[in-house]
């Protein structure tokens, strides 16, 4: 059974939720960023790929099992971009108000209604080597609206727009966000195969 796992993120947006995701496990939920545990660098071509990057990284250097996921959104219009460069679309120090606004800038060139999803790959390594990494994917439905509205959530929550709720994903109270988001979604997936010896 796990009793202790390191996440394999730096985003506090993306630990605050996960852990919260992860709190009915009991299961001690560290930060690579507390064991002195540097980012790796995302070169992969899918999210699949990145989740399984970072989480290697963070088992090797921790000795522990390792959660990481890889996520972004994804709009049609944009041909799938940002995609997998989703937290760095306006560049590699780009915060999530540039990374917005370039978003909508991009989006002027296309008609509206512009379909897009939040797409989340989510990797569980029981040690650096294991051959059979738990492996889920979700994707959560939208919009992007031009005008932000909402002041929680991260990154581009303000402009995701869910139409069958009538808000955008930063309108949302966290634990409504939570049954609904990809990330959420995905980890759910993942937990229905949780170890438990």
């Amino acid at each position: 059974m796990l009793d202790r796992i390191v996440l394999a993120s730096a985003n506090p947006g993306k630990l605050r939720e996960l852990a919260e995701l992860l709190a009915p496990l009991q299961v001690q939920v560290l930060a690579q960023s507390d064991l002195a545990i540097s980012s790796v660098e995302e070169t992969a071509a899918s999210f699949v790929e990145n989740a399984l990057l970072k989480a290697r990284h963070a088992s090797l250097h921790s000795g522990l099992p390792a959660l990481a996921d890889d996520s972004g959104i994804v709009v049609d219009a944009l041909q799938g971009a940002p995609g997998l460069y989703s937290a760095r679309y306006a560049g590699p120090a780009a915060d999530d108000a540039a990374n917005n606004s370039k978003l909508i800038a991009e989006l002027q060139a296309h008609a509206p209604p512009w379909v897009a999803r939040y797409h989340a790959c989510i990797v569980l390594l029981r040690h650096p080597q294991d051959p059979c990494p738990l492996i889920a994917e979700a994707d959560w439905e939208g919009q992007i609206q031009a005008t932000p509205a909402g002041t929680g959530g991260f990154g581009y929550d303000p402009h995701f727009y869910i139409p069958s709720l009538g808000k955008t994903a930063a309108q949302l109270g966290a634990e409504l966000k939570n049954s609904l988001s990809h990330r959420a979604l995905a980890l759910r997936a993942l937990l229905q195969r949780w170890p438990t010896s």
